[in-house]
């Protein structure tokens, strides 16, 4: 059993300790992947990543820490990305808009795949930091969307930013899977930024005067 001490692992801040935290983190996520959650112990990730398990407990106090980190760190780099899409808003069709979003989220998705099968498999998506994030990332949606279209009236701007990070995130989740079965992952987030596109330049044409 871990350590009942602090719930939360202070961050190490020297070079060594950082790389051993990364490291037990990179080894985690292919665990997850290949064995899934609930199958993965911390004395199964302490002996694979070559260390004890009291080396590990120095850093995540249960497995419940190291999906956290993970997870976290995903969506963070997602926010910190999307943010960026603020800077150069202006001048984008609503099609090039959202293919934007989705492919940032895939790209990001693809990128931690392991992780990403393995939460999927395991039901906990939606458990592991989607509900923290996903406020904020709507905001700031919500932000692209306004400097991407301008002023706009009777437009629900709300739902809109909703309907596209919810769609985005379903489109990138299935993207990690796609080569497998036999799918093109560029042609499915163009074919939905099409249909998305076409959506909310619809909704912005019916509502002009």
């Amino acid at each position: 059993m871990p350590p009942q001490a602090d719930k939360q692992r202070k961050r190490p801040k020297q070079d060594r300790a950082k790389e051993t935290r990364s490291h037990i983190l990179e080894v985690s996520a292919q665990l997850f992947g290949t064995r899934g959650i609930a199958n993965t112990s911390t004395n199964k990730i302490a002996a694979e990543a070559g260390l004890s398990i009291g080396t590990l407990y120095r850093y995540f106090t249960d497995r419940e820490e190291i999906v956290k980190e993970l997870t976290d760190s995903m969506f963070l780099e997602v926010e910190e990305r999307y943010g960026r899409l603020l800077v150069n808003s202006a001048d984008k069709t609503p099609r090039d808009a959202v293919a934007e979003v989705i492919r940032i989220a895939v790209e990001i998705l693809v990128a931690n795949g392991p992780l990403v099968r393995a939460l999927v498999a395991d039901l906990q998506f939606y458990g592991s930091g989607i509900p923290e994030f996903e406020p904020r990332l709507r905001m700031i949606i919500k932000l692209y969307l306004i400097q991407m279209l301008g002023p706009t009236r009777g437009v629900d701007i709300d739902t809109m930013a909703f309907i596209l990070l919810n769609a985005g995130f379903a489109t990138a989740l299935r993207s990690v899977g796609m080569e497998d079965e036999g799918l093109d992952r560029e042609v499915v987030i163009d074919s939905t930024a099409d249909m998305i596109g076409i959506w909310i330049t619809s909704v912005v044409d019916n509502q002009a005067p």
